[in-house]
């Protein structure tokens, strides 16, 4: 998995989009970056008039492949329940974009990547990411594919934060929105989980100060641990007992070892040895640290609501009531803040135990949501005619 995950930093199983010296990528911690590439896959057809492109964020680990088979583990795209033929983000009805963050490991310039100037991987000597670099690369790559404006933007996590910094930093780019279990900043805790799946990174004898490729080797026991810490802030309590409780793993009786006798110690090591298969090392410490970073209100004096002045988005906003990660207190910041911009918004809480990652499984009621409102905008925006909209449902 090693070399085809090398290969795949440089050259993707999908679309590339290459930026050289005369097109740099100003990041936020100061240096110019450039040459770089965007990785990224397309789905559906854009139309004529170029208004029905939506752009699809991904979440902290996640990628291009959206809606079509992992090159690496040949999974299904991460949202395949979202984006499709006849799916709520409908491909026979938009063009949908999805393209891998700077910092990533899946085609997008980061850490993985070689940089140019000595041949080797970036590691260490890649200017921080900031969500704001994410960003301005992907309007660098909505430019390249000739559209001037996205008729929406929709993403959970760190991918709706990606949402709330593209009607910040392009009000007049982005038509509708669509954040979901995300937050207008990264707490203390979340920082805190953070710092310790990047701390077991780093202790990991094979990180090598982050030159571990250099060295044939991989950390992959310290990004597993980073795996499992960060993975039990994606459930929720309720999905935890209801799923795994305190049962036994092929077991009648405890080993009194330290072995995985719980079912959940069981699941966790699992969810841990397979990311590291289809993830970089030094990519977690990228992304994680850019999230860490978010503080939309700070970039406007402190005051949330200045972030969305002079746009005219509509809003979809997404909460998940067993969501402790981004709780609901979260969203309602972004929706108050969205009101007091006179921005047109609507707000839905969703009753759930299955925990952050609600916004990744059958929701029936997230699905619902996330329809009515792209039915709702293509309607506003002319992209579809109220009556098939109606024939459609």
């Amino acid at each position: 998995m090693a070399i085809i995950s090398v290969q795949e930093a440089d050259n993707p199983s999908s679309r590339i989009a290459r930026f050289g010296p005369e097109k740099p990528l100003q990041m936020d911690a100061g240096p110019l970056l450039a040459p770089f590439s965007i990785a990224y896959q397309t789905y559906g057809e854009l139309n004529a008039d170029r208004s029905n492109a939506i752009l699809v964020c991904h979440a902290l680990t996640g990628d291009q492949h959206v809606a079509s088979a992992h090159p690496l583990t040949q999974k299904p795209g991460w949202w395949s329940a979202m984006v499709g033929p006849g799916r709520p983000i409908d491909t026979d009805r938009f063009f949908v974009i999805c393209s891998n963050v700077i910092g990533g490991c899946m085609g997008s310039t980061g850490p993985a990547s070689t940089n140019p100037e000595t041949g080797s991987p970036w590691g260490l000597d890649l200017p921080v990411v900031t969500v704001r670099d994410m960003v301005r690369a992907q309007a660098m790559l909505i430019d390249h594919l000739g559209i001037e404006t996205l008729f929406c933007v929709a993403g959970g996590s760190m991918g709706g934060m990606q949402v709330l910094q593209w009607v910040a930093s392009y009000p007049d780019r982005v038509f509708s929105a669509l954040p979901i279990a995300t937050a207008p900043k990264h707490s203390a805790q979340n920082i805190a989980f953070h710092e310790v799946g990047r701390q077991a990174v780093m202790a990991d004898p094979d990180w090598r100060g982050g030159r571990y490729a250099q060295f044939g080797v991989r950390p992959t026991k310290g990004l597993a641990v980073a795996r499992m810490a960060a993975h039990i802030t994606y459930l929720s309590e309720g999905a935890l007992q209801r799923k795994f409780g305190r049962k036994l793993q092929d077991r009648v009786a405890p080993t009194f070892s330290f072995d995985a006798d719980f079912q959940i110690e069981n699941y966790l090591r699992y969810q841990g040895s397979s990311f590291v298969d289809r993830f970089d090392a030094n990519s977690y410490l990228y992304v994680t640290r850019a999230c860490d970073y978010f503080d939309l209100a700070a970039d406007y004096g402190g005051s949330l609501a200045r972030a969305f002045v002079g746009a005219a988005t509509r809003f979809c906003v997404v909460s998940f009531t067993s969501d402790w990660l981004y709780p609901t207190s979260d969203a309602r910041l972004i929706v108050h803040a969205l009101n007091a911009a006179t921005l047109p918004v609507s707000f839905v809480e969703i009753e759930t135990d299955k925990g952050h990652d609600a916004f990744l499984l059958d929701e029936p009621d997230f699905i619902a949501t996330t329809r009515g409102f792209l039915e709702s905008a293509a309607i506003a925006r002319g992209i579809v005619q109220p009556s098939k909209a109606a024939a459609a449902k």
